[in-house]
């Protein structure tokens, strides 16, 4: 049994989120762990002593679940035999998980060190409508793209996706690998044609799509029961080694403070970020702030900055996105949008 009040309401905490997005496998194994887990175990040691202040931030029930994961997408074999699409019972499951904490625990340990990157593909299709917009105020003007938290830069190549939004295709670059299909809300974003003539990512913890462990790493945080996150992501990985994305390994604030500096004439600079903002100390997102600001103030007609978000704020359902554009300055909430992607409630910047 997890003893830890702050760690049990974290796996609990996790588990209501899984099952609100789609995982109820995930979900299950939170809820079995808070009963089952043997505080005098050493991954128990190490989870009950976690600090009470960083479970929810540090995302601790998903880097247990990442690192079973990891073990069974490696071909340890008592977790093969229970993890999807079997459905044993919780006591078969639960004994598979006892053999992999006895006789991996270094394995665990060590994955539990990293913070979970999802780099959940399907975002894209929340940050398509806007760039579209982007791209129809300033007509023949490429995009610079600087994305902050991109993890493997995934959504960095959200213009190389298809999207089906309602009933209607976009293509907006036209080399298709597969197609995004959220349930959509609202109007549609403008078919307008998009350059890109730049993209770059930074993140602390980059993942490198043409190294075969950080893929596996990416891939150990998708839920196990989620089949189509999966196909999905090896999918985009496969996109980015082809396309010899990388992005860098950078604090944020000294990363974007060099991407401002640098003029671009002509073109457009959007700065955007997808559930990544919040995981920011409290002075790092006003300095962020600050630094994003400050630039747009300087920005001229000729070279346009953009600020695009998707972050949780404090609504429901999802996720908030929002706009801002300068020189004008202004801020415009332009929709919500699923944590991971599954839907999308636009309204786009005419229309708020």
């Amino acid at each position: 049994m997890i003893e830890n009040e702050a760690v049990r309401e974290g796996f609990e905490r996790q588990a209501r989120a899984c099952s609100e997005l789609g995982s109820p496998f995930t979900a299950r194994l939170c809820r079995i762990a808070i009963e089952k887990l043997d505080p005098s175990s050493s991954i128990g040691a190490l989870i009950n002593s976690w600090s009470e202040e960083r479970v929810v931030a540090d995302a601790l029930a998903l880097r247990f679940c990442g690192a079973l994961h990891a073990l069974k997408r490696q071909g340890f074999a008592p977790l093969v035999e229970v993890y999807p699409p079997q459905q044993p019972s919780d006591h078969i499951l639960w004994d598979a998980v006892l053999r992999a904490i006895d006789e991996k625990a270094d394995f665990i340990a060590e994955r539990m060190r990293f913070a979970p990157q999802t780099n959940e593909v399907r975002r894209s299709a929340a940050l398509f409508p806007a760039f579209s917009e982007i791209a129809a105020r300033f007509p023949g003007k490429p995009l610079v793209l600087s994305e902050i938290g991109a993890s493997a830069g995934l959504n960095l190549l959200w213009d190389r996706f298809s999207y089906k939004l309602s009933e209607k295709r976009f293509k907006p670059n036209g080399e298709v690998r597969f197609e995004i299909v959220p349930e959509w809300k609202g109007p549609l974003p403008p078919d307008h044609p998009v350059d890109v003539a730049e993209r770059a990512g930074c993140d602390l913890n980059p993942l490198d799509a043409s190294n075969e462990d950080h893929c596996e790493r990416l891939m150990s945080y998708i839920w196990a029961d989620q089949t189509d996150r999966l196909q999905r992501t090896e999918k985009a990985l496969a996109l980015a080694r082809d396309a010899k994305l990388s992005v860098d390994r950078e604090d944020a604030l000294v990363w974007l403070q060099q991407r401002l500096l640098k003029p671009r004439p002509g073109m457009v600079h959007v700065i955007y970020h997808t559930i990544a903002w919040q995981y920011l100390p409290d002075e790092a997102r006003r300095e962020g702030d600050r630094l994003i600001d400050e630039a747009g103030q300087k920005a001229g007609t000729d070279a346009p900055i953009c600020r695009l978000a998707m972050e949780a704020d404090e609504q429901t359902p999802g996720a908030g996105l929002t706009l801002t554009i300068w020189p004008a300055g202004e801020t415009r909430h332009v929709g919500r949008a699923d944590f991971h992607g599954r839907w999308i409630a636009w309204q786009g910047w005419n229309n708020t």
